[in-house]
Protein backbone atom coordinates (compact mmCIF):
# COMPACT_ATOMS: atom_id res chain seq x y z
CA UNK A 1 0.00 0.00 0.00
CA UNK A 2 1.51 3.31 -1.26
CA UNK A 3 2.00 6.04 1.74
CA UNK A 4 -0.27 8.49 0.59
CA UNK A 5 -3.34 5.81 0.74
CA UNK A 6 -2.38 4.95 4.30
CA UNK A 7 -2.46 8.74 5.23
CA UNK A 8 -5.88 9.05 3.66
CA UNK A 9 -6.94 6.08 5.34
CA UNK A 10 -5.52 7.93 8.62
CA UNK A 11 -7.68 11.25 8.36
CA UNK A 12 -10.80 9.15 7.69
CA UNK A 13 -10.30 6.60 10.89
CA UNK A 14 -9.54 10.30 12.71
CA UNK A 15 -12.42 12.29 11.53
CA UNK A 16 -15.12 9.62 12.20
CA UNK A 17 -13.42 9.06 15.90
CA UNK A 18 -14.32 12.97 15.91
CA UNK A 19 -17.91 12.57 14.61
CA UNK A 20 -18.52 10.07 17.53
CA UNK A 21 -16.89 12.36 20.12
CA UNK A 22 -19.14 14.62 19.00
CA UNK A 23 -22.31 12.46 19.19
CA UNK A 24 -22.10 11.12 22.26
CA UNK A 25 -21.17 14.57 23.47
CA UNK A 26 -24.05 16.21 22.53
CA UNK A 27 -26.26 13.13 23.81
CA UNK A 28 -24.88 13.33 26.93
CA UNK A 29 -25.81 17.46 26.84
CA UNK A 30 -29.25 16.23 25.82
CA UNK A 31 -29.59 13.86 28.95
CA UNK A 32 -28.14 16.77 31.12
CA UNK A 33 -31.08 19.11 30.25
CA UNK A 34 -33.73 16.87 30.30
CA UNK A 35 -32.49 15.86 33.82
CA UNK A 36 -31.99 19.39 34.42
CA UNK A 37 -35.89 19.99 33.19
CA UNK A 38 -36.97 17.30 35.37
CA UNK A 39 -35.85 18.38 38.61
CA UNK A 40 -37.45 21.41 38.15
CA UNK A 41 -40.40 19.83 37.65
CA UNK A 42 -40.19 17.45 40.92
CA UNK A 43 -38.99 21.26 42.44
CA UNK A 44 -42.30 23.05 41.38
CA UNK A 45 -44.45 19.97 42.38
CA UNK A 46 -43.26 19.33 45.67
CA UNK A 47 -43.70 23.37 46.33
CA UNK A 48 -47.76 22.66 44.89
CA UNK A 49 -48.36 19.81 47.75
CA UNK A 50 -46.90 21.78 50.37
CA UNK A 51 -49.23 24.62 49.23
CA UNK A 52 -52.44 21.70 49.20
CA UNK A 53 -51.19 20.24 52.27
CA UNK A 54 -51.35 23.67 54.24
CA UNK A 55 -55.23 24.68 52.43
CA UNK A 56 -55.95 21.13 53.94
CA UNK A 57 -54.58 21.80 57.42
CA UNK A 58 -56.39 25.39 57.43
CA UNK A 59 -59.62 23.38 56.36
CA UNK A 60 -59.39 20.51 58.65
CA UNK A 61 -59.02 23.59 61.54
CA UNK A 62 -61.79 25.66 59.93
CA UNK A 63 -64.23 21.92 60.84
CA UNK A 64 -62.51 21.39 63.78
CA UNK A 65 -64.52 24.58 65.29
CA UNK A 66 -66.04 24.30 68.24
CA UNK A 67 -70.06 23.70 68.25
CA UNK A 68 -70.12 26.89 70.86
CA UNK A 69 -68.23 28.83 68.43
CA UNK A 70 -69.99 27.98 65.55
CA UNK A 71 -73.79 28.43 67.43
CA UNK A 72 -72.32 31.82 68.94
CA UNK A 73 -71.26 32.85 65.63
CA UNK A 74 -75.08 32.07 64.41
CA UNK A 75 -76.41 33.82 66.74
CA UNK A 76 -74.47 36.66 65.99
CA UNK A 77 -75.54 36.73 61.83
CA UNK A 78 -79.05 36.03 63.44
CA UNK A 79 -78.92 38.70 66.07
CA UNK A 80 -77.47 41.47 63.19
CA UNK A 81 -80.03 40.24 60.61
CA UNK A 82 -83.24 40.42 62.90
CA UNK A 83 -81.63 43.89 63.88
CA UNK A 84 -81.35 45.34 60.12
CA UNK A 85 -85.00 44.02 59.75
CA UNK A 86 -86.38 45.87 62.81
CA UNK A 87 -84.87 49.51 61.93
CA UNK A 88 -85.32 49.00 58.35
CA UNK A 89 -89.11 48.38 59.18
CA UNK A 90 -89.27 51.16 61.68
CA UNK A 91 -87.22 53.48 58.40
CA UNK A 92 -90.76 52.63 56.57
CA UNK A 93 -93.05 53.12 58.54
CA UNK A 94 -92.54 56.14 61.04
CA UNK A 95 -93.26 58.76 57.93
CA UNK A 96 -96.92 57.74 57.66
CA UNK A 97 -97.56 58.30 61.66
CA UNK A 98 -99.13 60.70 63.21
CA UNK A 99 -99.90 62.21 66.53
CA UNK A 100 -103.28 63.62 67.14
CA UNK A 101 -103.86 66.78 69.26
CA UNK A 102 -107.55 67.10 71.22
CA UNK A 103 -108.18 70.65 71.51
CA UNK A 104 -111.85 72.06 73.34
CA UNK A 105 -113.28 74.87 74.04
CA UNK A 106 -113.52 75.23 77.63
CA UNK A 107 -114.92 77.87 79.84
CA UNK A 108 -113.23 80.43 81.32
CA UNK A 109 -114.18 80.91 85.32
CA UNK A 110 -113.62 83.93 87.34
CA UNK A 111 -114.71 84.71 91.04
CA UNK A 112 -117.42 87.45 91.87
CA UNK A 113 -118.88 88.40 95.15
CA UNK A 114 -122.70 88.38 95.73
CA UNK A 115 -125.65 88.46 97.70
CA UNK A 116 -126.98 85.31 98.88
CA UNK A 117 -130.02 86.41 100.11
CA UNK A 118 -130.69 88.70 96.28
CA UNK A 119 -132.74 91.86 96.59
CA UNK A 120 -134.23 90.80 99.76
CA UNK A 121 -134.88 93.79 101.61
CA UNK A 122 -134.29 91.96 105.28
CA UNK A 123 -130.85 91.10 104.70
CA UNK A 124 -129.94 93.82 101.94
CA UNK A 125 -128.40 96.13 104.37
CA UNK A 126 -126.37 93.55 106.22
CA UNK A 127 -123.57 93.13 103.60
CA UNK A 128 -123.46 89.24 102.98
CA UNK A 129 -121.29 88.71 100.15
CA UNK A 130 -120.02 85.07 99.29
CA UNK A 131 -117.83 83.76 96.09
CA UNK A 132 -119.15 82.18 93.18
CA UNK A 133 -117.65 81.13 90.00
CA UNK A 134 -118.89 83.13 86.94
CA UNK A 135 -118.04 82.71 83.21
CA UNK A 136 -116.53 85.13 81.63
CA UNK A 137 -116.01 83.49 77.84
CA UNK A 138 -114.00 80.78 76.71
CA UNK A 139 -110.83 79.24 75.65
CA UNK A 140 -109.45 76.65 73.38
CA UNK A 141 -107.07 74.34 75.00
CA UNK A 142 -105.98 70.90 74.83
CA UNK A 143 -107.27 68.01 76.78
CA UNK A 144 -105.78 64.91 74.95
CA UNK A 145 -103.65 63.46 72.74
CA UNK A 146 -103.43 60.49 70.82
CA UNK A 147 -101.89 58.57 67.78
CA UNK A 148 -103.02 57.70 63.71
CA UNK A 149 -101.51 56.44 60.91
CA UNK A 150 -102.19 57.22 56.91
CA UNK A 151 -103.81 54.56 55.23
CA UNK A 152 -104.47 56.66 51.97
CA UNK A 153 -102.44 59.09 50.31
CA UNK A 154 -104.77 61.10 50.16
CA UNK A 155 -105.47 62.58 53.89
CA UNK A 156 -107.02 59.11 55.26
CA UNK A 157 -105.96 58.19 58.64
CA UNK A 158 -106.69 55.13 60.78
CA UNK A 159 -107.29 55.81 64.61
CA UNK A 160 -108.86 54.63 67.59
CA UNK A 161 -113.00 56.16 68.05
CA UNK A 162 -111.56 57.05 71.65
CA UNK A 163 -109.50 59.33 70.46
CA UNK A 164 -111.59 61.16 68.45
CA UNK A 165 -114.87 60.54 70.82
CA UNK A 166 -115.94 63.89 71.65
CA UNK A 167 -118.11 65.85 69.04
CA UNK A 168 -117.35 69.09 70.56
CA UNK A 169 -113.73 68.44 70.22
CA UNK A 170 -111.43 69.84 67.27
CA UNK A 171 -108.60 67.42 66.09
CA UNK A 172 -105.04 68.21 64.76
CA UNK A 173 -102.58 65.85 62.94
CA UNK A 174 -98.88 66.51 63.87
CA UNK A 175 -97.43 65.07 60.75
CA UNK A 176 -93.79 63.17 60.64
CA UNK A 177 -92.03 66.28 58.84
CA UNK A 178 -93.39 68.78 61.42
CA UNK A 179 -96.50 70.19 59.75
CA UNK A 180 -100.02 70.67 61.42
CA UNK A 181 -103.91 69.69 59.77
CA UNK A 182 -106.82 70.25 61.02
CA UNK A 183 -108.87 66.80 60.69
CA UNK A 184 -112.21 66.01 60.22
CA UNK A 185 -114.18 62.84 61.85
CA UNK A 186 -114.94 60.29 58.81
CA UNK A 187 -116.00 57.70 60.47
CA UNK A 188 -116.70 56.40 63.97
CA UNK A 189 -116.89 52.72 64.15
CA UNK A 190 -120.01 51.88 67.04
CA UNK A 191 -118.54 48.02 67.52
CA UNK A 192 -114.80 47.74 67.61
CA UNK A 193 -112.95 51.20 68.94
CA UNK A 194 -112.31 52.27 65.73
CA UNK A 195 -112.05 55.62 64.09
CA UNK A 196 -111.46 57.23 60.29
CA UNK A 197 -110.50 61.05 59.87
CA UNK A 198 -109.12 62.97 57.09
CA UNK A 199 -106.68 65.79 56.49
CA UNK A 200 -106.79 67.70 53.38
CA UNK A 201 -103.65 67.29 50.63
CA UNK A 202 -102.52 64.79 48.85
CA UNK A 203 -99.81 62.64 47.88
CA UNK A 204 -98.97 61.18 51.62
CA UNK A 205 -97.12 58.30 52.58
CA UNK A 206 -99.07 55.69 54.08
CA UNK A 207 -99.07 52.41 55.79
CA UNK A 208 -99.08 48.86 53.92
CA UNK A 209 -101.74 46.57 55.96
CA UNK A 210 -100.38 43.23 56.37
CA UNK A 211 -102.37 39.75 57.43
CA UNK A 212 -103.37 39.20 61.10
CA UNK A 213 -104.33 35.77 60.49
CA UNK A 214 -100.85 33.97 59.69
CA UNK A 215 -99.46 35.73 63.14
CA UNK A 216 -97.49 33.37 66.12
CA UNK A 217 -97.06 33.65 69.67
CA UNK A 218 -94.01 34.52 69.77
CA UNK A 219 -93.41 37.02 66.64
CA UNK A 220 -91.59 39.96 67.03
CA UNK A 221 -93.43 43.09 66.58
CA UNK A 222 -93.13 47.13 67.18
CA UNK A 223 -95.19 49.90 68.07
CA UNK A 224 -94.90 53.54 67.09
CA UNK A 225 -96.80 56.52 68.86
CA UNK A 226 -97.22 59.22 70.55
CA UNK A 227 -96.18 58.02 73.90
CA UNK A 228 -97.68 59.89 76.90
CA UNK A 229 -98.95 62.62 74.45
CA UNK A 230 -95.35 63.96 74.07
CA UNK A 231 -93.21 62.25 72.62
CA UNK A 232 -94.39 61.36 68.57
CA UNK A 233 -92.97 58.72 66.72
CA UNK A 234 -91.80 56.90 69.77
CA UNK A 235 -90.23 53.22 69.10
CA UNK A 236 -91.31 50.12 71.51
CA UNK A 237 -90.36 46.92 70.45
CA UNK A 238 -92.02 43.33 72.01
CA UNK A 239 -93.17 39.86 70.86
CA UNK A 240 -97.08 38.50 70.32
CA UNK A 241 -97.82 37.74 73.84
CA UNK A 242 -100.98 36.14 72.76
CA UNK A 243 -104.27 35.67 70.42
CA UNK A 244 -107.61 36.40 70.34
CA UNK A 245 -107.97 37.70 73.86
CA UNK A 246 -111.36 39.15 75.19
CA UNK A 247 -110.76 42.31 77.27
CA UNK A 248 -112.97 44.99 78.82
CA UNK A 249 -111.35 48.53 77.83
CA UNK A 250 -112.08 51.80 79.39
CA UNK A 251 -111.28 55.25 78.70
CA UNK A 252 -110.89 58.44 81.33
CA UNK A 253 -114.55 59.26 81.24
CA UNK A 254 -115.04 55.68 82.34
CA UNK A 255 -116.83 54.30 79.64
CA UNK A 256 -116.49 50.94 79.21
CA UNK A 257 -115.96 48.77 75.52
CA UNK A 258 -115.74 44.74 75.14
CA UNK A 259 -113.36 44.19 72.45
CA UNK A 260 -112.86 40.55 70.94
CA UNK A 261 -110.26 38.49 69.53
CA UNK A 262 -107.29 40.99 69.79
CA UNK A 263 -103.84 40.71 69.64
CA UNK A 264 -101.61 40.73 73.56
CA UNK A 265 -98.41 41.95 72.94
CA UNK A 266 -95.50 43.24 75.52
CA UNK A 267 -94.53 46.30 73.43
CA UNK A 268 -94.86 49.15 75.49
CA UNK A 269 -98.41 50.85 74.24
CA UNK A 270 -98.60 54.27 76.56
CA UNK A 271 -101.05 56.52 76.86
CA UNK A 272 -100.61 58.85 73.81
CA UNK A 273 -99.91 55.33 71.84
CA UNK A 274 -103.78 54.86 71.23
CA UNK A 275 -104.45 54.27 67.64
CA UNK A 276 -101.15 53.79 66.74
CA UNK A 277 -99.82 50.96 64.72
CA UNK A 278 -98.61 47.15 65.74
CA UNK A 279 -96.11 46.32 62.92
CA UNK A 280 -93.92 42.99 61.96
CA UNK A 281 -90.62 43.16 61.02
CA UNK A 282 -91.50 43.23 57.21
CA UNK A 283 -92.75 46.77 57.85
CA UNK A 284 -96.62 45.99 56.94
CA UNK A 285 -99.60 47.14 59.78
CA UNK A 286 -100.81 44.12 61.98
CA UNK A 287 -102.89 45.93 64.71
CA UNK A 288 -104.25 49.04 65.91
CA UNK A 289 -102.85 49.34 69.79
CA UNK A 290 -106.05 50.19 71.83
CA UNK A 291 -105.79 49.47 75.02
CA UNK A 292 -103.06 48.54 78.06
CA UNK A 293 -103.63 47.06 81.45
CA UNK A 294 -103.09 49.60 83.78
CA UNK A 295 -100.19 48.91 86.65
CA UNK A 296 -98.78 45.67 84.13
CA UNK A 297 -95.59 45.30 83.18
CA UNK A 298 -96.30 45.77 79.33
CA UNK A 299 -99.47 43.94 78.65
CA UNK A 300 -100.96 45.19 75.64
CA UNK A 301 -103.63 44.95 73.42
CA UNK A 302 -103.86 45.46 69.62
CA UNK A 303 -107.11 45.46 67.18
CA UNK A 304 -106.19 42.78 64.39
CA UNK A 305 -105.97 44.69 61.11
CA UNK A 306 -107.78 42.03 59.22
CA UNK A 307 -111.07 43.50 61.51
CA UNK A 308 -110.44 46.84 60.48
CA UNK A 309 -109.86 45.94 56.45
CA UNK A 310 -113.75 45.18 56.41
CA UNK A 311 -114.14 48.85 57.74
CA UNK A 312 -111.99 50.47 56.00
CA UNK A 313 -113.54 49.11 52.97
CA UNK A 314 -117.25 50.01 53.25
CA UNK A 315 -116.28 53.31 54.59
CA UNK A 316 -113.60 54.13 51.52
CA UNK A 317 -115.65 52.67 48.85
Amino acid sequence: MRLWEKIIIFFIVVAGLAGSVFYVAKKENDFNQRLADMSYQLIISEQNINALQKSLQELAQQKSVPAEETARREVVIKEKSQQELLTSAVARVTPAVVSIVISKDVPLLEIVYVNPFGDDPFFKDFGFQVPVYQQKGTQKQQIGAGTGFLIRNNGYILTNRHVVEDTEAQFTVLLADGSQKTAEVVWRDKTHDIAIIKISGSGYAFEQLGNSESLLLGQSVFAVGNALGQYNNSVSVGIISGLNRTIQASDVSGATITLENVIQTDAAINPGNSGGPLVDLNGKVIGVNVATVTGSNNISFSIPINVVRSIISSVLK
